[in-house]
């Protein structure tokens, strides 16, 4: 596997040294096509710059909109519009949206909503580009530009924000001025218009042409800026620049298609599906009806004074078509939300995460987070929703690896009284020890977790999310160290119960039958939930019924060595191993807070101080 991984990537490596030779031999061919690449790439980084601005300096606030600003659908459609004229990209904004209801922060209804307003708002983005295509050069505003977005550079993290701002308009401004010098000199003395297609065929050749390019440059406000230099310049026919403006508008849904079908995530696959059957039906219908929207271009464009100008044509194509591909869904989004969990079912979650304690002897691929992706990391709300699934996720591993370590099988959590003959029987040859299975099921997830946190680029001084992220790192690591408590109590335990019947085979299955129902116990606490009747209570008691049994434990195993049943080295195991199963029950705890979704502070103090009092974590 590693061979072939290695083998791909060098494939990769050859064919990208091969296209930047090929592309630069073909600057130095003919200067005029670079030319119009530098523009392009000035006009590529300007959105860039101008994206990672807008969001670094209202991110934060457009997150928490789009987390919260959706209890209905009509509003959801409004976050999607200003989100996308805010970041300028319909991507960005879907992508978000993705992560969000991946986490469960938001409704499919509500996501489809939003992705009906991300369309609508790519469209003031080619408003902007005819407004600024205009016949008069754009460099001398861009250069001022320049100068004062590196100043605010040099200033906190709002300037600098801003400054980022600044500096995409000026390389927009400079890639739209070499973009329309370099295709006017390329296609110098070249008619494109004689190649060209008519009829439906013609069209379907455009918008394949759009479709490719803005696959290509990921960026359909690329793809539409050469459209309307290439239509400015006389190039292609406005019928021609629609059809490359619906190509354009599918290959914008490319990017979230496959986000949500690598994702893994159900609810983020419906909806990338969603998006996708909206931008392909609304292609398809605007391409039956291509003349009448053509017409009513025409007619809107003389309407507001501009019956001449082709560029603002073509935005105000690029409007009414994604407006007719709302108005075509907006009745029928309950419906399409109906339909994408039919055809999209949630995967039923296996009763058990980890397999027969043998695992038959197969070769095991390492278990890895479930909930974790890049996506998730576009704001503080999805990202730490995406932590909280993990952590159960880990906790429920943790569960598992325990009950293979005191050698019993998994389904022994689900009884509520277990079989006192299971519970002082010798171990059989074919369970893995605990180390086996750490290595196999905890590490990876656990790893990627604490990657996943990593990422988060937080400023020392925010004391709003800070604490979150401290708690859950806490609490991951306690996880990890109930499951290494694991380990080590197996060690004894297996010795002696395939021992000889003593005292001390039936202390150490008294500790067994204990920490079995401790299991049993957390699984049922933690299916309840923190809002039922009875949690409180049922937590308070899990907590005596530890407390009580390590009094009697203690007292069982005094008592036999005073009456010389046990000798001091057995006593001095087992109340080693009596440790290790208090910390497995805290940790088991840890579960149980994060199930109930305690104040950040109050799981920080709960961690640090376990259920009998004792400072179980000392680092802050």
């Amino acid at each position: 596997m590693t061979g072939t991984g290695t083998l791909r990537q060098y494939s990769i490596n050859v064919v990208l040294l091969l296209g930047a030779v090929a592309l630069a031999w073909s600057f130095w061919s003919n200067d005029r096509w670079m030319q119009l690449c530098a523009g392009l790439a000035l006009f590529l980084f300007g959105m860039q710059c101008l994206e990672e601005g807008l969001r670094d300096l209202a991110g934060e606030k457009l997150e928490a909109t789009l987390a919260r600003s959706t209890e209905t659908p009509l509003r959801s459609l409004m976050v999607g519009f200003v989100g996308t004229t805010m970041l300028q990209s319909s991507t960005l904004v879907s992508l978000m949206t993705i992560a969000f209801i991946s986490t469960g922060l938001i409704g499919l209804a509500a996501g489809i909503a939003i992705i009906f307003g991300a369309n609508l708002g790519a469209t003031t983005g080619i408003w902007l580009l005819a407004l600024a295509g205009q016949n008069f050069s754009l460099s001398p505003l861009a250069l001022p530009l320049v100068v004062f977005g590196v100043l605010a550079s040099f200033r906190g993290a709002r300037a600098r924000a801003a400054g980022r701002i600044l500096l995409g308009i000026a390389f927009i401004f400079l890639g739209i001025d070499q973009i329309r010098a370099g295709f006017s000199t390329v296609t110098d003395g070249l008619d494109l218009t004689q190649y060209q297609i008519g009829g439906m065929l013609g069209h379907l050749v455009f918008a394949g042409l759009g479709l490719l390019l803005t696959m290509v440059l990921q960026s359909t406000h690329a793809t539409l800026m050469l459209t309307l230099t290439a239509l400015s310049l006389g190039q292609v026919e406005l019928m021609q620049a629609a059809a490359i403006a619906i190509g354009a508008n599918v290959g914008s849904s490319v990017t979230t298609g496959l986000a949500g079908a690598l994702g893994g995530n159900r609810s983020g696959q419906r909806l990338a599906l969603a998006h996708v059957l909206f931008n392909v039906v609304t292609a398809v219908l605007s391409f039956l009806l291509i003349g009448p929207l053509v017409w009513l271009t025409k007619e809107s464009a003389a309407l507001i004074g501009f019956a001449d100008n082709e560029l603002i044509m073509l935005a105000i194509f690029h409007t009414l078509f994604n407006l007719l591909g709302v108005l075509v869904f907006w009745p029928v989004r309950g419906a399409l939300a109906r339909w994408l969990e039919r055809v999209l079912p949630e995967r039923e979650e296996p009763h058990v995460l980890i397999p027969a304690s043998a695992e038959g002897g197969a070769p095991v691929a390492p278990t890895r987070a479930r909930y974790l992706n890049r996506q998730a990391l576009q704001s503080f709300d999805t990202a730490a929703s995406a932590v909280v699934h993990e952590l159960l996720h880990l906790a429920r591993l943790s569960i598992e690896v325990i009950c293979h370590a005191l050698y019993l099988p998994v389904s022994e959590l689900d009884r509520a009284t277990h079989d006192k003959a299971l519970l002082a029987a010798r171990p059989g040859d074919g369970y893995l020890d605990a180390d086996t299975l750490y290595q196999r099921h905890i590490k990876g997830v656990y790893s990627d977790l604490l990657a996943f946190m990593s990422r988060i680029d937080m400023p020392v001084e925010d004391v709003v999310h800070r604490p979150f992220w401290m708690a859950s790192q806490l609490a991951a690591m306690q996880l990890v160290e109930t499951v290494k408590d694991a380990k080590h109590l197996q060690k004894n335990l297996g010795h002696y119960l395939r021992g000889p019947d003593t005292p001390a085979r039936d202390a150490y299955v008294e500790l067994r039958s204990h920490l079995i129902c401790v299991l049993h116990d957390t699984r049922e606490i933690a299916l309840l939930g923190p809002d039922d009747a009875g949690w409180d209570e049922r937590l308070d008691e899990f907590d005596r019924q530890q407390r009580a049994f390590e009094t009697r434990f203690r007292s069982h195993i005094f008592a036999a060595v005073r009456d010389d049943r046990m000798d001091g080295m057995q006593l001095s195991s087992l109340l080693n191993d009596l440790g290790y199963v208090g910390r497995i029950t805290r940790g088991l705890r840890t579960l149980l807070l994060i199930r109930a979704g305690e104040d950040a502070g109050d799981l920080l103090r709960d961690l640090r101080v376990g259920a009998g009092g004792e400072l179980l974590i000392t680092a802050a």
